[in-house]
């Protein structure tokens, strides 16, 4: 009944009232993001999957510039971040526009994250499954350690969820968060990039001496570009 009902009506009340409460501080970040990334705005957009597969736009905060080098291609991750990029990545300010996709019903406050559309075709069935709930801006898998973790343990963490998904479970999950946060506990920022699921499990793949596989999800991530 919490899962296909009330959880929905509570993630509306609660953006709602988010966003008229603190509407007024995420304008203000807005603006200083503006400037601190040298006028290349304040606020992207990310083709995500939702529930059920179906992709929607999320919303974050912009932590860096769009510079590029004499080539035209942008700059590492790295030196295009800024130090208030850093700033709101370290303390999650970076989600906070999130709170507009969980009034519109794209998200919810607490699901497993949306990760990148070109995961898709990698996942196992059951894997898969951490699709039948809205995804959110925490989850179970992030309260265990969002870095620190490998991505098979993330992903059974997201199964677990859908599974056993509760009122007590999320309170349980706002706890944990703020308190990783407030701790600045798993929160560092990463711009690497060597953490990519579709890399991950293919090396699995490789080792396993399926390259059938990889060749299918490779063929079925250009179709869903």
């Amino acid at each position: 009944m919490y899962k296909h009902i009330f959880k929905r009506f509570f993630d509306f009340i609660i953006a709602l009232a988010a966003l008229l409460l603190i509407g007024w501080l995420l304008v203000i970040i807005a603006v200083l993001l503006h400037f601190a990334n040298k006028g290349a705005g304040a606020f992207f957009t990310q083709k995500r999957p939702g529930k059920d597969g179906k992709i929607f736009k999320m919303i974050k905060f912009k932590s860096m510039t769009d510079e590029r080098d004499k080539n035209g291609k942008l700059l590492p991750d790295q030196q295009r971040l800024t130090k208030a990029g850093r700033f709101v990545r370290s303390t999650s300010i970076d989600e906070l526009p999130q709170l507009i996709n969980i009034f519109k019903g794209d998200m919810s406050l607490i699901g497993p994250r949306p990760l990148y559309v070109r995961y898709m075709p990698y996942y196992t069935e059951e894997e898969n499954r951490r699709h039948e709930v809205r995804p959110g801006i925490t989850g179970w898998a992030q309260v265990h350690g969002r870095k620190s973790i490998t991505w098979t343990d993330k992903l059974k963490l997201d199964v677990e969820y859908v599974d056993k998904c509760s009122l007590w479970m999320d309170i349980r999950i706002i706890w944990m968060t703020v308190v990783k946060v407030l701790k600045r506990e798993d929160v560092g920022v990463e711009t690497s990039g060597t953490n990519d699921f579709n890399d991950y499990r293919e090396r699995e793949w490789t080792a396993a001496g399926r390259q059938d596989l990889i060749d299918e999800a490779r063929k079925n991530v250009k179709a869903l570009s």
